[in-house]
């Protein structure tokens, strides 16, 4: 099941770098109906296919090279779909075994509105709240994906006894409100990222990508042209293909997707720089938080070099993708801070376990243990066990796990 949640999180990636694709070549509507592509599983190439197509559509006639790029976006998406289905089904067999069930049964149900998404987007001519919304599901199969795959690899270490004590930071009530800090300052940062993709995505769904064309704002008079309400509200128009919004309102959008830059990068850098100097930070959170640090400069790049070179293809597919790294490294340093929290939880006392855990811990020794200083000992009493060694080293507690 690993490697299969692994492969999806791939297929995962590459569905969302297709979409890219077909969104920025125009593609959306390669193909006027869905599932198929003019009444057929594949593009129609001969002359009567074509001819066939196009009498039913007059008003969409067969454009080979759009209507590819729609039909393997939806290869690909099909092809996840149908994997995460076995996922969810493996899920559900192996329930008694400690693996997750409630994830895969989100991610079968996300798989399932995302193609309802699909749907709408082209029978609903490219509505911008349609296409957004398709955006940001495929980010959320991905995520889901990606924390799937990080539960199902810590629980099979857990299984094996591959836990590393010295993977956990020192004990103490520093280094848990360190953690505790890290985890709400990393979520909060989680909901800035969120909606910053979202307002990616709402200026590429409305074709406003190249709506300022200078640098560091927009042309010179774009005070008088803000239009918030006019911006963020859905035109009625019979067919979204290439905007329905006025300029003043695209630079609206594109003004506040740059604000919203401005604040992404500079909390989440000042989140990465701030794990990075950290000594109650674990070497997988430093990790993490370069590799998070990285992706978010390599963003930003990206985002100038749009505005700069005129949104060449490549550049803008790469800023999409880039944006799934992102957010997949923020998820990752806040599983490894919860994590680790967890762990605290399980360690903190002497041999106290935690029932709350949700993964299998192996129990530390009776004796004091101190892995390359990875734990403290003095929370252990250094005298000689008496009596029941249920009474020492695992204490009773009302409502509590005694053993």
């Amino acid at each position: 099941m690993k490697k299969l949640t692994l492969f999806s999180i791939f297929l995962a990636a590459v569905v969302i770098i297709l979409g890219a694709y077909t969104r920025l070549t125009d593609a959306g509507l390669g193909c006027p109906d869905w599932p198929g592509c003019y009444g057929n599983l594949t593009v129609p190439l001969s002359e009567e296919k074509v001819a066939q197509a196009n009498a039913a559509y007059p008003e969409r006639p067969v454009e080979a090279f759009k209507a590819w790029n729609e039909m393997i976006h939806r290869y690909f998406a099909g092809t996840l779909g149908v994997c995460v289905l076995a996922i969810a089904l493996i899920a559900l067999r192996q329930r008694d075994k400690g693996t997750p069930v409630k994830l895969p049964l989100l991610l079968l149900g996300l798989i399932i509105f995302q193609a309802a998404l699909g749907m709408w987007t082209v029978t609903l001519n490219l509505l911008p709240v349609v296409v957004m919304g398709h955006l940001l599901g495929g980010f959320s199969v991905l995520s889901c994906l990606f924390i799937l795959y990080l539960r199902l690899r810590r629980h099979q270490a857990a299984n094996t006894d591959a836990l590393q004590y010295e993977e956990h930071p020192f004990s103490g009530p520093r280094a848990t409100a360190f953690q505790s800090s890290v985890k709400f300052f990393a979520f909060v940062g989680l909901g800035v990222l969120v909606t910053q993709i979202a307002l990616g995505g709402w200026t590429s769904a409305n074709y406003a990508a190249l709506a300022c064309t200078e640098l560091p704002v927009c042309e010179s008079d774009w005070q008088g042209r803000i239009d918030f309400k006019g911006a963020f509200s859905v035109p009625n128009a019979d067919n979204y293909e290439f905007g329905a919004h006025d300029y003043g309102e695209r630079v609206t959008m594109h003004i506040v997707h740059r604000l919203g830059a401005v604040i992404t990068f500079l909390y989440l850098l000042a989140l990465g720089v701030r794990v990075l100097v950290s000594n109650f930070a674990t070497q997988k959170q430093k990790y993490v938080s370069v590799v998070m640090i990285i992706a978010l400069c390599t963003q930003v790049a990206l985002g100038v070099s749009n505005v700069v070179f005129m949104l060449p293809l490549a550049v803008a597919v790469l800023h999409n993708a880039v944006a799934a790294v992102l957010l997949l490294a923020l998820l990752n340093l806040i599983f490894t801070v919860v994590t680790v929290l967890q762990r605290n939880g399980v360690y903190k006392k002497e041999g106290e376990k935690d029932s709350s855990v949700d993964i299998a811990t192996p129990s530390p020794p009776s004796t004091p243990f101190n892995p390359a200083g990875a734990f403290s000992t003095h929370a252990i009493s250094p005298g000689p066990i008496s009596g029941s060694t249920a009474s020492h080293i695992l204490p009773r507690a009302p409502g509590g796990f005694h053993g």
